[in-house]
């Protein structure tokens, strides 16, 4: 394994020298010339484990796996960026936490996985990308509390994310042009529990999941003219937290699932993609909170087979949307407790989602083409018990096969 760690490092290494190297040479010339190509074979493992015992301060713990990770950008001038990825091995990130005694601070811990990675940022630059991702192995995040006897003094922070395919681009007064392609036939899981005696302090655990994910993202005087083509095929895409304790006083466990996520947002010039999204991966999302005695507990879930937003504090919008969900989307979320103060409850299932919008007060001018289509079972439950006495129980669950919204907001401007 320690091979396998070192062949995928030096790899990263490489990637990103050759992005830093295209950005100085942005610098002095009219365009630069990026051509990334990675191919990981073997597993990538990236394992901690923690046994203490009455920590005064905070416990803190990153845990990260890439297997083909390549970062860079570009200042004045052009970047081309040709990138093509593709992971076949597994992409494995594990947090394992024994906390005896009282821990004084905040326990904080991140953990992640991902198959490949993409990130380029251009400031002053045009920006022109053709990029691929492709992962067929499993890519899983799990972190664990294992002692139920943990008091959490300073409480806790813990999110856990694990993805396939991502891809983040953008900058400051920037146009990007190009097309980003993402193909997922991994299982993508993220895992999030602790068992705990005692919280008297905000404990906040999530867990996210997505098997593609694009983000664009300019500001300034930017623009964008971009297509992006997703596939998650066959796996199963699944984000579950199960935070237990005896005594909390402000609990929360948050849960997301999705198989394709896009989103694009620009200030200062015109916004136009064309988005095909594609999903028969089985969604989960999964949520369930215990406390035997609580102030305030919250159990949020949500999962979705395909997701667009697109969103300009500019003039001019276009949007193409195609969208097609064949896999089932099961949300589920859960609050079990005996006397407290405050419960909420919440499940949120989606087939196929979009979101436009454009600014009013620069004379916003929208234009969307949306085709959406729904054949998988889409079910969100909301579970809430409570034996003894309480205050508030606020509960609600929303399935949809197909949801679209466009509109021209105020809150932005020039």
């Amino acid at each position: 394994m320690a091979k396998l760690a070192r062949t995928r490092l030096a790899g990263t290494i490489a990637a990103t020298a050759l992005c830093a190297a295209a950005a100085n040479a942005a610098s002095a010339q009219d365009g630069a010339l990026v051509l990334n190509n990675q191919l990981q074979l073997g597993d990538v493992v990236a394992g901690q484990t923690l046994n203490v015992v009455d920590v005064r301060g905070q416990v803190a713990a990153s845990n990260a796996a890439h297997s083909n990770m390549a970062v860079g950008g570009a200042d004045n001038g052009e970047l081309n960026l040709r990138s093509d990825q593709v992971a076949e091995g597994r992409t494995i990130a594990r947090t394992s936490m024994t906390l005896r005694g009282d821990t004084g601070g905040p326990v904080i811990g991140v953990v992640q996985a991902r198959g490949n990675y993409l990130a380029a940022t251009t400031n002053n630059a045009v920006m022109n990308t053709d990029a691929r991702q492709t992962v067929s192995d499993d890519v899983h995040a799990r972190s664990e509390i294992v002692n139920s006897d943990a008091r959490l003094l300073g409480g806790a922070n813990i999110a856990v994310g694990a993805f396939g395919n991502t891809t983040a681009l953008g900058g400051t007064n920037t146009s990007v042009y190009g097309t980003v392609e993402q193909t997922a036939s991994a299982d993508v899981r993220a895992h999030n529990g602790a068992a705990t005696q005692y919280i008297p302090a905000a404990a906040d655990f999530s867990g996210q999941a997505a098997a593609n994910a694009v983000q664009i993202t300019s500001a300034g005087a930017s623009n964008q003219d971009t297509t992006i083509r997703q596939r998650s095929q066959g796996g199963m895409v699944e984000a579950a937290v199960n935070p237990n304790a005896g005594n909390a006083w402000d609990l929360a466990g948050r849960a997301s699932a999705a198989g394709n996520l896009a989103a694009t947002y620009n200030h200062g010039g015109a916004l136009i993609t064309t988005t095909d999204q594609e999903n028969d991966a089985r969604i989960r999302s999964a949520a369930r909170v215990f406390a035997y005695d609580y102030g305030r507990a919250v159990a949020t879930a949500n999962g979705v087979g395909n997701e667009v937003s697109v969103g300009n504090q500019d003039i001019y919008v276009k949007i193409d949307n195609s969208q097609l969900n064949s896999g089932g989307v099961d949300v589920t979320a859960t609050f079990e407790g005996a006397k407290g103060y405050d419960a909420y409850v919440g499940a949120d299932a989606v087939g196929n989602s979009v979101t436009g919008y454009a600014c009013s007060t620069c004379g916003g001018d929208l234009n969307a083409t949306n085709v959406q289509v729904n054949t998988g079972a889409i079910n969100a439950t909301a579970n809430t018990m409570i034996s003894g006495s309480a205050r508030h129980v606020i509960s609600g669950a929303n399935a949809v096969g197909n949801a679209a919204s466009f509109y021209v907001t105020g809150n932005g401007g020039n």
